[in-house]
């Protein structure tokens, strides 16, 4: 169901700042000529997704980032993250981080679970805002477009975990190593703390996940927490000059690539983890 023209300018009009509304909708993006761009993303959804999210960017998370300057300012790059949380919180303070902090603004692709797209409405209104599913078609299609991608190549064992294992990082899929050597794009490394922290996983409940979602999970609260969100964006690795583009097809090589983009994320995190004075301040 769309949600209506006037709601999203009372949305937009009350809860982002002017400027970030102005900087998205000059934002380039590759409009198929009626306001999408051939994934469905739309600059005015995009704002509006925003807009919902800002009042928990600004006061409820109270997000801090570091080093968005690593994030290229133009052609294709994959933003590649640590994943937590009961929800993905995580990816949609990073998505307007980025937006607020890249300059020109860049809106982020977020690379969702495959199974969104069968989600009543949420699938629609998720890639109205730039969310797309994680196929290897749409992961190549947005590289060779120029785009900048959001990953979180832990995939679901990041956020089923629980909170036992908070910060320690399962193994990355080799997916965005794979396509970032063959496209030339390099990674920007980047860890999210306070995520782990706001809303723990205490249990899950197999086989009941809905439209392909493998789990339903359990959490310690009804809702998150209001732990401040660190965001810490490395310096880009460049793994096409490191290895190869030739050898992106060899499992191993490709295999290596993700461990290197891994050991950065846990350095940024540990980094973090460090620096920070307390989960709420």
């Amino acid at each position: 169901m769309p949600v209506p023209r006037s709601l999203k300018r009372l949305a937009l009009r009350a809860l982002l700042p002017r400027e970030d509304y102005v900087r998205v909708m000059r934002a380039t993006f590759g409009d198929a000529g009626h306001g999408y761009d051939p994934l469905g993303l739309s600059a005015e959804d995009f704002a509006f997704a925003m807009a919902l999210a800002f009042p928990f960017y600004a006061h409820y998370f109270r997000v801090r980032s570091y080093g968005a300057e690593h994030i290229p300012k133009r052609g294709p790059a994959i933003v590649a993250a640590n994943h937590s949380g009961m929800l993905p919180v995580d990816g949609v303070m990073l998505a307007v981080d980025i937006a607020r902090k890249t300059r020109p603004t860049r809106i982020p692709r977020t690379v969702g679970d495959v199974f969104i797209p069968f989600m009543p409405w949420v699938g629609t209104a998720f890639s109205r805002a730039g969310v797309v599913s994680g196929s290897r078609g749409n992961f190549r299609h947005l590289l060779e477009s120029g785009e900048l991608l959001l990953v979180f190549p832990e995939g679901t064992p990041g956020i089923s975990k629980g909170f036992q294992k908070r910060y320690q990082l399962q193994e990355f899929r080799v997916g965005h190593a794979e396509l970032a050597l063959r496209h030339r794009a390099p990674v920007v490394p980047t860890a999210v703390i306070g995520a782990e922290e706001s809303w723990a996983q205490i249990g899950r409940v197999e086989g009941l996940g809905a439209f392909g979602a493998p789990f339903l999970p359990v959490p310690l609260t009804p809702l998150p927490l209001p732990a401040r969100f660190h965001l810490h964006y490395g310096e880009p690795i460049a793994l096409h000059e490191i290895f190869d583009p030739e050898d992106s097809e060899d499992p191993s090589v490709v295999v290596k690539a993700a461990r290197i983009v891994q050991t950065a994320v846990e350095k940024l995190v540990q980094r973090g983890l460090s620096e920070r004075a307390g989960v709420f301040v």
